[in-house]
């Protein structure tokens, strides 16, 4: 981190990964429509599907993740889960533990499959966990927070939208990059 320009990345990318969490507890209680009693605030998400409507910003949280991972490292990655667990328990106490679980075990995902992938292909490293990692939150979070898994596809697919425009937007700048240097 002795660049300055990768410091201020980081640091950017390690608060939005913090305030994430207690944002996307806040929307599910508050944005959106209810279609059950006790229910989630949802949102459409595409294709049909509805989620509750933090799914935006847990997304843009995965993404956040792998950047602080590859800038700051672990230490700093996890220190930021249990912050934004924290800052949830004034947020919407009720949610807090649910995306404290899910937030740790998608870390575990993300150690496992960003990772290994991130040196030798970063928009793939970057998509591959986003999607796992979208998978397991959505399932533990609805399961742990509404005792159902009822939004698990609309969760995923809202999570996946921001994985993938992260995954368009590190090929472009690569190629972008790679275009400056060869001209």
């Amino acid at each position: 981190m002795n660049n300055p320009k990768l410091s201020r990345v980081a640091i950017v990318a390690w608060l939005v990964y913090l305030a994430c969490i207690p944002g996307a507890n806040w929307m599910i209680q508050h944005v959106g429509t209810v279609e059950f009693p006790g229910g989630p605030h949802v949102i459409p998400v595409g294709f049909g599907w509805s989620a509750p409507s933090g799914v935006l910003l847990i997304g843009l949280a995965l993404v956040a993740r792998d950047v602080v991972q590859r800038t700051m490292g672990r230490p700093a990655t996890l220190l930021a889960i249990v912050i934004g667990a924290a800052l949830s328990f004034f947020v919407a106490p009720n949610f807090a533990v649910a995306s404290a679980v899910a937030f740790g075990f998608g870390e575990l995902a993300d150690f496992a499959v960003y990772t290994p992938l991130q040196e030798r292909h970063l928009p793939v490293a970057v998509l591959a966990s986003g999607v796992v990692g979208a998978i397991i939150d959505s399932l533990l979070f609805l399961q742990l927070a509404f005792g159902s898994t009822i939004y698990w596809q609309g969760n995923t697919l809202g999570k996946v939208w921001m994985s993938a425009i992260a995954f368009v937007g590190l090929i472009v700048t690569r190629r972008s990059a790679v275009s400056r240097h060869t001209a």
